[in-house]
């Protein structure tokens, strides 16, 4: 079948000439600048409008730290505390004292039970 050179390749359906123009006008939007401790710059869009405001904070999308709105004073990093174990938890709680009473008690009502034979 021979249409004469006007076919019309790699196509699909909708597609047309117009584009982006067919889909109708694009929501008006404003492009924020935030800055982070690394001195990274990121530029989010956000849609305008009376009710929408751009948050006063992004987290940089290159090394996670929080980002303002303000270069020269951008906002400290978030400091991670480590991981604690069950045990560091429970040392913050209790002194070595009170440890040593509990573990005493603790033994003694084993004896009790055993009816004397824990070693001490």
């Amino acid at each position: 079948m021979a249409s004469g050179g006007h076919a019309i390749r790699g196509s699909r359906v909708g597609a047309g000439p117009l584009g982006e123009t067919e889909r109708g006008d694009t929501a008006p939007r404003i492009r924020v600048s935030y800055w982070c401790a690394n001195g990274h710059e990121t530029a989010p869009t956000f849609s305008v409008g009376e009710d929408v405001e751009a948050p006063t904070q992004w987290d940089c999308p290159r090394c996670g730290f929080p980002a303002g709105m303000d270069p020269v004073n951008p906002p400290a990093p978030v400091r991670n505390e480590p991981y604690k174990t069950h045990l560091a938890y429970v040392k913050e709680r209790r002194s070595e004292e009170d440890g040593a009473a509990l573990l005493e008690e603790a033994l003694e009502a084993l004896r009790t039970r055993r009816g004397g034979r824990v070693a001490r």
